[in-house]
């Protein structure tokens, strides 16, 4: 019986090495490498063609859903699962709807991932530990998508409801940039960072900068890290 070949892609090398050991003590199962960052981890994709990978939602460089988007674009193969931190249902239909083939909490009992991966091999989709196959996953999506109260226009879009930007924007605000700051880096008018970030704040229904910033980093969209040493 073939092996079920398998990446791991998260930053932390804690976890990640947990996931990796998890996996492997499967007899059907083989994970074939490891990466800590989307980039790394696309790479690896291409080099290796794995059957499954398993991807952290909050990556730097490419998101979880970035990198699980680009493989859906490139139509790879490989499926991808994705992990969370965060339980957001908004956050799992962009997810699903970027391509993935299962979302899921990072606090799941080891036995359950197992499950998922031999679900996802088999072409199964996994929500939530519910196997549905790809009609299933239709309809899941469809009765949310139509959703009149959705927070997002195209769930397909890693970054609805913001324009890039609006996204680029958003970053700078979440390493605690002023609008000046914003301004000068970004190459845009003080005024049209006001506006901008006025916008960011409409669209995803928060009060202040502050909210805005938690949003975006419960969601993978964004990461803190030092700027100095990013420059």
């Amino acid at each position: 019986m073939s092996k079920i070949s398998l990446v791991v892609i998260d930053d932390h090398p804690i976890f990640r090495q947990g996931v990796a050991d998890t996996l492997s003590l499967e007899e059907d199962l083989e994970v074939v490498g490891q990466a800590s960052s989307g980039k790394e981890g696309l790479t690896m994709i291409h080099d290796l063609e794995p059957v499954v990978a398993v991807i952290d939602v909050n990556l730097p460089e490419l998101n979880g859903q970035q990198l699980t988007r680009q493989l859906r674009v490139e139509k790879s193969q490989t499926r991808a699962i994705l992990l969370t931190a965060y339980n957001d249902s908004d956050q799992v239909v962009h997810s699903m709807s970027a391509g993935a083939a299962a979302y899921c909490s990072k606090d799941i009992h080891p036995v359950k991932l197992v499950d998922i991966v031999r679900a996802v091999a088999d072409g199964k989709y996994v929500i939530s530990e519910e196997i549905l196959d790809r009609k299933g996953l239709d309809r899941w999506l469809d009765q949310r998508v139509d959703s009149p109260n959705r927070a997002f226009s195209d769930p397909g879009e890693p970054f609805d409801p913001l324009s890039k930007r609006e996204m680029e924007v958003l970053e700078c605000v979440t390493q605690g940039m002023s609008n000046k700051e914003i301004a000068v880096g970004l190459g845009i008018s003080h005024q049209t960072v006001k506006n901008h970030v006025t916008a960011i704040l409409r669209k995803l229904g928060v009060d202040d900068r502050t909210q805005a910033a938690v949003y975006a980093l419960r969601r993978g969209w964004v990461r803190l890290y030092d700027r100095e040493n990013s420059a």
